[in-house]
Parts: structure tokens; C-alpha cells; sequence
């Protein structure tokens, strides 16, 4: 006599495996192999990747994402973008390039073929006759300049205020947030610079982005109601140190800490509904208004 069928029901992932045991959310039969420890009971493979798609990323208080913004990798990757920059200065500009031409003690480098691309200047004639500038049509000095050091201690300085500053912020914006910071403070220092500026005078660095971070964070410990006064000495140390130095762009320091005040006061209190749509309307509400004056001053230069 052949044997009846068994009943016993069988894993839906493996037809060939008799079990007992089912998803306590499903209710599907699943073998050992297939069950995976839940608060109550255990659910199948499917359950538990719906449910990983159904949870919320975690969110920091300003709407940034909290796990990437703890890796620091904006602030790593800018970090890295200066340096490579740096090198490419070094190898083109020579050992001049890196100190001993002067500035700030005579620690400063001289200027290089790449610096001369990049760095914020109006408008220049050049020994070869040859004309340049923003307003001869070079706007991506604009940007550029926030990549461009004289010298190693200049980029020394920048990153290490970059490296403690910055971590800290994109921790508490998450990156996309931060970095909507670090370039409205370094364009808005550098369309500063070519506002105030002579026409015919250079400027680069990252410390129009890197005050603006220094007010920043200032502005962020407020709104998280933290305590700032050990800050506040930092504000001032810098204010001092662009005062007191000769060959430091005040133009430039005090318009990236205009800006950047500017931009961490939108992104910091913006509130919900709707709180990434403000935020990204006030940024872009800012870059237009950069973008005007830097036109306004062009028209103003040219002839």
C-alpha cells in the first residue's frame, strides 16, 4: 500500500523541506534556513526586506542625513581636492611654490601658472599683452580661488580650521547641507573680493569658505540652544588675525562670513513642512543675489 500524503506544510522557499514554523507577519511556512529573529517570533527573508525599505532614514535636526553625515566624507573629499591642487601648484610653480617668497613672515609660496588660472582677480593686463579676469569672461575664478593656496603653511592653515570646523558641521547638516555652506561662504568671499577689491589684485584660499564655517558654527550651538562661549574667542582670533596681517584679504574673510552666516541661518532655521524646499529656495535665493552683484560689478569695470 503506498503511503498518504504528508500534511505537514513545507518552506515556500524550499519546497523540499518540511517545517513547522511560520512568519509571525505573513504567516508563510519557512524552515530554519529562512527565518530571521524578530521582536516577536521570526519572519521570512521577503518580510524583512520590506520592512528595511519601509523604515525612515535617520534624520538630523535639520533634515540631513545623520549616518552620512558622521563619516565626514565632504569634508575629507574638499580636503583632497586642495591638496592634489596644491601638488599640481608645486610641480609647476616650483620649490617657490611651497615657501620663502614672502607674506606672513616670509612663510607664504609664490604665485604659480596655476594659481595665476584660478585665482580671483578682476581684470588684468598680463606682460604678453594678453588680458584676463572675471570680466574678460573668467567667471570660474569664482570657485576656483577657494582650491588655490600660496604655499604650504597657507594650506596648512585652512584645512586644519577645515578638518576641526567642518567634521563638526557636516555631523550636525549631514553633507549636502554642508557643502551648500562651505561653497555659498567661499563664492560669497570670493564675490567679495572682486566687489571690493582692486580690479588688478589677487586673491585665493579657502578661508573665505572657512570663516564662513567659523560663524556657522556659532550660529548652529545657538539654534541647538549649546553653549558658544568658547567659540566667540575663535570668532575673534581670526577677526584679529585679518586685521593684523598684512596680504590677508579682509574682502574676502568678511564676505564669506557674511555669506556663510547667511546660508547657516536659512538651512538652521528653516522649520517643517515643507523644510528642504525652504531650504533650497533660501540657497538658491542667495547664490542669485551673489551672481547679480558679481554682473553689476563686471558691467562696472568694463570700459
Amino acid at each position: 500500500m503506498s503511503e498518504a500524503p504528508s500534511k505537514t506544510p513545507v518552506c515556500y522557499r524550499h519546497p523540499d523541506t518540511e517545517t513547522l514554523l511560520s512568519c509571525s507577519r505573513c504567516e508563510k511556512p519557512i524552515c530554519p534556513k529562512c527565518m530571521n529573529d524578530a521582536t516577536v517570533g521570526y519572519q521570512c527573508p521577503d518580510c524583512v526586506k520590506d520592512g528595511r525599505r519601509s523604515q525612515r532614514r535617520a534624520l538630523n535636526a535639520f533634515g540631513g542625513s545623520l549616518a552620512a553625515g558622521r563619516g565626514g566624507y565632504a569634508v575629507r573629499t574638499i580636503i583632497g581636492i586642495n591638496v592634489l591642487v596644491m601638488v599640481a601648484s608645486v610641480i609647476l610653480g616650483g620649490p617657490k611654490a611651497i615657501a620663502g617668497a614672502g607674506g606672513f613672515f616670509g612663510l607664504l609660496g609664490a604665485g604659480t601658472p596655476v594659481t595665476d588660472a584660478g585665482e580671483v582677480i578682476g581684470w588684468a593686463s598680463y606682460p604678453d599683452g594678453s588680458v584676463h579676469g572675471i570680466a574678460a569672461g573668467e567667471w570660474y575664478r569664482l570657485i576656483t580661488a577657494m582650491f588655490l593656496h600660496y604655499g604650504v603653511v597657507h594650506l596648512l592653515l585652512n584645512m586644519t580650521l577645515l578638518l576641526q570646523i567642518g567634521t563638526y558641521l557636516e555631523s550636525r547638516f549631514g553633507p549636502a547641507r554642508f557643502l551648500a555652506i562651505y561653497f555659498l561662504a567661499g563664492f560669497g568671499g570670493n564675490v567679495a573680493c572682486y566687489l571690493l577689491q582692486p580690479a588688478n589684485q589677487p586673491s585665493a584660499g579657502a578661508s573665505t569658505a572657512t570663516f564662513g564655517l567659523i560663524i556657522a558654527i556659532i550660529i548652529v550651538n545657538r539654534r541647538l540652544m549649546l553653549d558658544t562661549s568658547s567659540l566667540v574667542p575663535l570668532l575673534v582670533t581670526n577677526l584679529l588675525f585679518t586685521f593684523g596681517i598684512p596680504q590677508v584679504s579682509k574682502e574676502g574673510h568678511l564676505g564669506g562670513l557674511a555669506v556663510g552666516a547667511a546660508a547657516t541661518t536659512v538651512l538652521a532655521y528653516s522649520r517643517l513642512p515643507h523644510r528642504t524646499a525652504k531650504q533650497v529656495v533660501g540657497c538658491v535665493l542667495l547664490l542669485v543675489a551673489l551672481i547679480a552683484i558679481a554682473i553689476w560689478r563686471t558691467n562696472d569695470i568694463l570700459p
